[in-house]
């Protein structure tokens, strides 16, 4: 366990000593953390509690870049995550082991049982590093190995995990309240509503 802690610091430090703005951190992670996320100027100002101009400062150099596309909309830009960028995968992988949901489908895949599929929901969907995880999964799975998994990956991540366990039936009559169409698929041979 020190070694993965070990080895998560060290992509912390590096993306807080490579990034040296924080706003740009929260913009990576609005964008990348799910791709599907789009957003305007003045609705970041509002969610980050930060000047347009200091968020707009940010968005243009990361166009510039070609890390993001805009699209005018009327008398607003909208900002999404470019995936077709060459380094889209690698800054996707980078902003979630950062957040480090990378680790917890892992652990979910190494030992909790019989999953069908995992998501993210909530506010780590939508790209928002709030500290608390919620995650979705879909199937059969030990309670007290759960806990444990959870409480070990909340140490090594320096983030709250909040579970919902459903069986595929749960999920299903679940999906649209859960929001699952904007959740973040972290693992499972495929979606469960793809299934359907």
């Amino acid at each position: 366990m020190s070694n993965n802690l070990t080895r998560y610091q060290s992509i912390t430090n590096m993306l807080d000593s490579l990034i040296t703005s924080k706003t740009r951190v929260k913009l990576l992670l609005k964008f990348f953390l799910n791709p599907g996320t789009k957003s305007y100027l003045r609705g970041l100002a509002t969610e980050f509690g930060e000047s347009t101009n200091a968020i707009r400062v940010e968005l243009n150099r990361l166009t510039e870049a070609k890390l993001l596309k805009s699209v005018n909309s009327g008398r607003t830009v909208e900002y999404r995550a470019n995936k077709d960028h060459s380094l889209f995968k690698d800054i996707q992988s980078v902003v979630k082991k950062f957040v480090g949901i990378d680790k917890v489908a892992e652990e979910l895949a190494a030992k909790l049982g019989d999953i069908r599929a995992a998501y993210v929901i909530g506010d780590y969907a939508q790209g928002n590093d709030s500290g608390l995880i919620d995650l979705v999964l879909v199937g059969q799975v030990d309670e007290e190995k759960l806990k444990e998994v959870t409480e070990k990956t909340e140490d090594l991540i320096e983030r709250k995990i909040r579970t919902l366990v459903l069986n595929e039936e749960e999920f299903l009559k679940l999906q649209d309240r859960l929001n699952i169409n904007h959740a973040l698929f972290i693992w499972g041979k495929e979606a469960v509503s793809d299934e359907l």
